[in-house]
């Protein structure tokens, strides 16, 4: 934090007192940092940059409008303080008010241009919301202050780089490479990182043949061997010297025989295509001799090879892994069944195998023999429950010789499961799965699984308890807090969904909005990572986290949840009596009559009482139990107010609220269908055809035979019918979805 300002002046030791309450706060003691602003608020009531203080501790416990509102008496006491704006800027950040932020800094900076403390958080915010102009004028200006700070030098590179002047950063590094007196020694990490970071700079510019140059000047230096490796094989490829590449490649090789990456480039560098199937089966055979406990080479040509060739290659490979009983066999061959001559291929020759059309090997003992016998048992197992060669029957009876063999082994029981899941019956499912998971209690995998087919099967109590045989238990929350401390998304994910499933509309919300947090917290990581990053200098590193956070919510666990949460408030819009508890809308597919309806909610409504009554006393029993620890009240975390969710679906506006969930779904996964089919069901719901269109014309692109689509169409030619027209819908908005999806309504 910044110092008071010179015309702010403490006594010495109130002074003294001050930097104590800094200290204390940087140090995360806000208990001692709060009684020492008391202490220096007794004799100085108006000392603004003390207010300010104690505002920023009380809003980092989270008493946000308490804070602000002291840092507004602070800023009334002393408008000049760049103490009181910078901390008002920091509690618009807490907030997320990242713009209001922002100005609150700038201001701050006008009244202390060289507060080093102001510019990084200003500067940290910039990089925060993407804004590469705004942090490159703040690294400059923090350059020009200190240009013997090397890492004053490469955030200043890395702001042009991400802004797409890769010049400039180029120019940057150079600069300061230049201004160093001694050569650095091969220790130095941070220089040899920014040295490689600069040659990507340059690769990304398109300048691949100067690149390489450059690696071949300065690699040779680099501690990261591999690295420099990987570059300079993927340059030399790029610039078509592919003997060169091939040459790069084998010794990538040669280092790591099992990167499927290197076999990619290696093949490419040899110019080799699927068409040339004999020369790549040549190649690969070539590489399997040479990296004989490698099975990348020997399960590529599976990918190219055809008829009786592919049945020998099958064959070989097959009994190699099978004798060896290595579980993942199917797993690694499962992707060859979208085409079906050689799925029938492997299905006659392990089929085989189990009919004893197999040599024995010489010398094989007999538990060798045992051995290939379960692992061939299991193998079919999964393939006739496999969606492209799905036979439930054969698949059960495969299962259950499997456990004949062994019934202590957790994979065949976990197979038998997965059969019953596939058949529909998740009791059973979910009953066969405890008792793998009983087989190997340390096994935390068949724990995961085993949890998620009981709230498949909507035992969400028994879930829970089985999760929880992985989680400390410590927490106030108890297991599910542990769980959500430990931002176990799928967790939540299939909690919220069999919560969804049994209309019990609060809890699923409360998951969902759970999960939307999680994605939040990853969001802001960032900020620790803007200053530690460069500390460390780990900038290639750095560079691609921040990439990854542009499409962090492209991820399949935030579709999967966004979904399901937009599901949930068209339920409650459409049945707002759900806000009382699980009830259903019709019975047999017939609509309840208004009696019939009254009397229904009338029950939900007791047993929503009952549900709520039940829970509310075994979290006073587990708290009873098991106080609340002093370390989480020390960090201020707040015990939940609202866990089942009353004050989520209790919103009036259930379709404002979706939108949190259905804006970055539609920005971040265009391709996910469901995104659309909520899209558009919600578009239609507020009146916004031309949204509702655009879904549409997505979902037709995406899904041209989905069974809602031709209903869909139907509901917007409705809506901008002239005599049908819905209520809201301007005249122009009819025209351009007339006009733009003409050839979805046709």
């Amino acid at each position: 934090m910044s110092q008071p300002p010179q015309a702010q002046q403490l006594s010495h030791k109130d002074g003294a007192l001050f930097r104590q309450v800094v200290r204390h706060f940087e140090n995360k003691q806000y208990k001692k940092g709060l009684k020492a602003a008391e202490q220096i608020l007794k004799k100085n009531p108006n000392h603004a940059d003390t207010q300010a203080m104690k505002a920023l501790i009380i809003g980092t416990q989270g008493q946000t409008e308490p804070a602000f509102a002291l840092a507004k008496t602070a800023l009334g006491n002393n408008m000049k303080s760049h103490v009181c704006w910078h901390v008002y800027g920091l509690l618009y950040r807490a907030e997320k008010n990242f713009e209001e932020s922002i100005k609150a800094y700038k201001f701050a900076l006008r009244l202390e241009p060289e507060s080093v403390p102001i510019q990084r958080d200003l500067a940290h915010l910039q990089i925060q919301m993407r804004d590469y102009e705004g942090y490159a004028q703040s690294r400059q200006s923090m350059l020009q202050q200190k240009p013997g700070i090397r890492q004053n030098w490469t955030a200043l590179a890395i702001a042009h780089h991400l802004g797409g002047n890769f010049e400039q950063a180029e120019n940057v590094l150079t600069t300061f490479e230049d201004t160093l007196k001694t050569k650095p020694s091969r220790n130095d990490m941070e220089h040899w990182e920014a040295v490689l970071y600069k040659n990507t700079i340059i690769a990304e510019s398109g300048q691949v043949e100067k690149a390489l140059d450059h690696l071949e000047a300065v690699g040779k230096k680099s501690p990261d061997v591999t690295g420099v490796m990987e570059m300079r094989a993927d340059y030399l490829l790029r610039l078509d010297r592919k003997a060169e590449a091939e040459a790069a490649y084998g010794a990538l090789l040669d280092r790591n025989p099992e990167n499927s990456q290197y076999y990619d480039g290696f093949i490419k560098a040899k110019g080799l295509t699927e068409d040339q199937a004999a020369d790549l089966k040549k190649a690969y055979g070539e590489l399997s001799e040479k990296f004989p406990k490698s099975d990348l080479p020997r399960r590529r040509p599976l990918d190219f090879l055809q008829g009786e060739e592919f049945r020998e290659a099958v064959d070989s490979y097959l009994q190699r892994m099978l004798r060896k009983g290595i579980p993942s066999t199917f797993a690694n061959i499962k992707h060859l069944y979208s085409d079906s001559s050689k799925k029938q291929i492997v299905e006659e020759v392990v089929e085989g195998y189990a009919a004893g059309k197999v040599a024995s090997k010489p010398n094989g003992d007999t538990e060798k023999k045992d051995h290939f016998e379960s692992s061939v048992l299991y193998f079919l197992a999964q393939h006739y429950n496999y969606k492209l060669s799905r036979d439930l029957g054969k698949a059960m009876t495969y299962a259950d010789k499997c456990i004949a063999l062994d019934p202590k082994s957790v994979d065949f029981h976990a197979v038998k499961a997965r059969t019953y899941k596939h058949q529909g019956d998740l009791a059973a499912a979910a009953k066969t799965m405890e008792e793998a998971r009983a087989l190997d209690e340390k096994d935390r995998a068949i724990n995961t699984k085993c949890a998620k087919y009981q709230l498949r099967n909507d035992e969400n109590d028994a879930a829970l308890n089985t999760a929880s045989k992985f989680t400390q238990n410590k927490t106030s929350g108890g297991p599910l807090g542990d769980l959500i401390d430990m931002q176990c998304v799928w967790y939540l994910t299939e909690d919220g969904q069999s919560h969804l499933r049994q209309r019990k509309l609060g809890l699923a919300l409360k998951r969902f909005h759970q999960i939307l947090t999680i994605f939040d917290v990853w969001q802001d990581d960032q900020f620790d990572f803007h200053n530690f990053s460069l500390r460390k200098g780990m900038i290639r590193a750095y560079i691609d986290m921040l990439r990854w956070e542009d499409h962090l919510r492209a991820h399949p666990f935030f579709s999967r949840a966004a979904v399901s949460a937009c599901e949930a408030y068209l339920l409650l819009h459409d049945n707002p009596d759900l806000v009382h508890g699980p009830m259903m809308a019709s019975e047999n597919g017939t609509e309840l009559s208004a009696a019939d309806r009254k009397k229904a909610l009338k029950k939900a409504k007791r047993e929503q009482e009952k549900f709520e009554k039940a829970e509310a006393d075994k979290r006073a029993a587990v708290k009873a139990a098991k106080p609340t620890p002093k370390s989480e009240l020390e960090d201020g975390k707040k015990e939940d107010t609202d866990p089942l969710g009353k004050t989520l679906v209790e919103t009036k506006e259930p379709l404002t609220q979706a939108m949190k969930f259905l804006g970055p779904l539609l920005e971040y996964c265009p391709d996910v269908v469901e995104g659309q089919v909520v899209g558009f069901e919600i578009y239609t719901r507020r009146g916004k055809v031309l949204l509702a269109a655009k879904c549409l014309k997505r979902l037709q692109e995406l899904a041209p035979e989905h069974e809602k689509l031709r209903g869909f169409k139907e509901q917007l030619k409705k809506m901008t019918t002239t005599t049908e027209k819905a209520e809201g819908v301007s005249e122009r908005a009819v025209q351009l979805v007339k006009t733009e999806a003409a050839d979805v309504l046709a």
